[in-house]
């Protein structure tokens, strides 16, 4: 038998069988030496990445963001890549995700508060320049008819014939073609048609149809350098361009010869003199108009009135809602926190039902309850009591119905915090009150109240702020309706800010984003007071030392 020393010498010579721990110690040598290269190749990949989207940003137009993600691919790089930066590795991340997704909307809503932002002032004032440069009249008497005629190849022949009733030459194109994969984007040069020549039959209007995509690129130049181009499914015109640009980044009208010159603090090209003197021209520009917004926000008495009154009623509605679900949502948790009570469960689960059922399908429930001829509310009241109220027509009975409403759908969620609150409370306090003969009301103001109000108020501050945007519960259920009248901008009885903003910004008031953008921040700001109002409550009191 070879004792293991004479087996290690029997090995060949240069040659040591390596131990468990040696072998391992080479496998995370060799990963450790295989591990700056797969490092430093996914650092050239993010990158070229980043390079490539800050190259096409900048060939778009776009120089400020190709900058800004330049520095974000350095920065990012630079965080996972040194040694002094481990913690903000874990830390980017949320950071990154945390600017991108609420700083910037905040400051470009912020920002476009400054602006005259709207359906009307979409484009940069070059863009709107340049749109208004681009459009051009057909000129009828220069039109000419023409047909495509199949050629060799897939290629097709179009042919110029003077319109009908005129007399004239005709002209003929060398064979091209007109497909997606190869559209004739250069002007093609008419040669006059010899006589007798044929072309062969010309194609049908389902084909001329399929052509229409690369007949619409064409520019055809005839001998006499005129310019045809398509100006329909059987004809190419000349087009008479409508506007020409003048020195200083005016516009003068080739018809009338008026010259309009850009207004930047209107956002409007503007006539200067004769009959177009104060006109307008579309689309405008976006330009910085300071604090108008907020200036007519608050200082427009025709548009002020209604706002104040919107406000008002914002903050009564969030309040009186937070009031009424807390009494009732209180008052059942405490009733159903009475052991005595049978099938108190079965009680709880029926009334937490209405918290179960989504939301928008309540509401549109209740749309149908509260219909003035077909409602089972009013039919009730009008066998009952003989009346059946316009619940969506009167401005007070619509805001009635809209407390009704958001009163059931947020007292489940008040039940289950204060039942939750109220199964915290010592058991000893109620029974030291029984052992005095102290009433149920006495238990509830000296024992209940007091104990869960603490913990409940950052919870009721937050219930307010949902409901001081609670956009879907006014949307669905009266859309702001009744309107006040003679207002500049519509505005509704029972509208809150948020869907006062909405209406501005998307539909009655011709889409004005830089107004709506203004009444957003003023939101920002009031629902940031309630926050801070709700961190302040929840840090608690500070115990004094000693």
């Amino acid at each position: 038998m070879t004792s293991p020393k004479n087996a290690f010498d029997a090995s060949p010579a240069g040659e040591r069988p390596q131990r468990t721990g040696e072998a391992g110690s080479a496998a995370a040598a060799g990963r450790r030496r295989a591990s700056p290269w797969l490092g430093r190749s996914l650092a050239a990949l993010v990158a070229l990445a980043f390079a490539w989207i800050a190259f096409s940003l900048h060939a778009q137009g776009q120089p400020v963001w190709a900058v800004v993600t330049l520095a974000v691919g350095m920065l990012a790089l630079y965080v996972y890549l040194s040694a002094r930066t481990l913690a903000w590795r874990y830390l980017f991340p949320g950071v990154a995700a945390m600017l991108a997704f609420v700083a910037f909307p905040l400051v470009y809503t912020v920002q476009i508060g400054f602006t005259n932002y709207s359906s009307s002032n979409l484009l940069s004032e070059d863009r709107a320049r340049a749109y208004l440069l681009d459009q051009a009249d057909v000129d009828e008497a220069g039109a000419m008819a023409f047909t495509l005629h199949a050629a060799d190849g897939g290629a097709v022949r179009l042919q110029l014939a003077p319109a009908e009733g005129a007399e004239g030459a005709r002209f003929v194109s060398a064979p091209m073609v007109l497909t997606e994969a190869g559209r004739v984007n250069s002007p093609v040069t008419m040669q006059a048609q010899a006589d007798g020549a044929a072309l062969g039959p010309a194609l049908d209007l389902r084909a001329l149809i399929a052509q229409r995509p690369g007949l619409q690129m064409l520019k055809l130049q005839l001998p006499d350098r005129r310019v045809l181009a398509y100006a329909g499914l059987r004809e190419f015109a000349p087009f008479r361009p409508v506007w020409a640009a003048e020195p200083g980044g005016g516009l003068l009208d080739m018809t009338s010869k008026a010259s309009y010159r850009p207004n930047r603090d209107t956002g409007y090209f503007e006539g200067q003199d004769g009959p177009s003197k104060g006109l307008r021209l579309q689309p405008g520009f976006k330009v910085n108009v300071g604090l108008a917004n907020y200036t007519r926000m608050f200082g427009d008495p025709d548009m002020r009135g209604p706002f104040v009154s919107i406000f008002v009623w914002t903050v009564l509605f969030a309040a009186l809602t937070v009031l009424l679900t807390t009494a009732i949502g209180m008052t059942l948790a405490v009733v159903l926190n009475w052991e005595a009570l049978k099938y108190r469960t079965l009680y709880r689960t029926l009334l937490f039902l209405p918290y179960a059922v989504p939301g928008f399908i309540s509401i549109l429930v209740f749309k149908g309850l509260f219909n003035q001829n077909f409602g089972e509310i009013n039919a009730i009241l009008d066998a009952v009591f003989g009346v059946k109220p316009a619940w969506f027509a009167d401005p007070t009975l619509a805001k009635a119905m809209i407390l009704i409403v958001n009163t059931w759908l947020g007292y489940p969620y008040i039940m289950v915090l204060c039942t939750g609150l109220i199964k915290a409370i010592p058991a000893d306090l109620y029974e030291a009150s029984a052992i005095v003969g102290a009433k149920p009301l006495t238990n509830f103001f000296r024992i209940t109240a007091p104990l869960i109000v603490k913990p409940l108020t950052p919870l009721l501050i937050s219930a307010f702020a949902f409901n001081f945007n609670n956009f879907v519960l006014i949307s669905l259920l009266t859309d702001g309706r009744p309107d006040y009248l003679n207002t500049k901008l519509p505005a509704g009885t029972t509208d809150i800010l948020v869907s006062y903003t909405y209406r501005i910004a998307f539909t009655d008031a011709g889409a004005n984003f830089g107004l709506a953008a203004a009444i957003s921040t003023v939101i920002f700001f009031l629902v940031a007071l309630m926050s801070m109002l709700n961190l302040k409550f929840t840090q608690g009191t500070p115990q004094r030392k000693g």
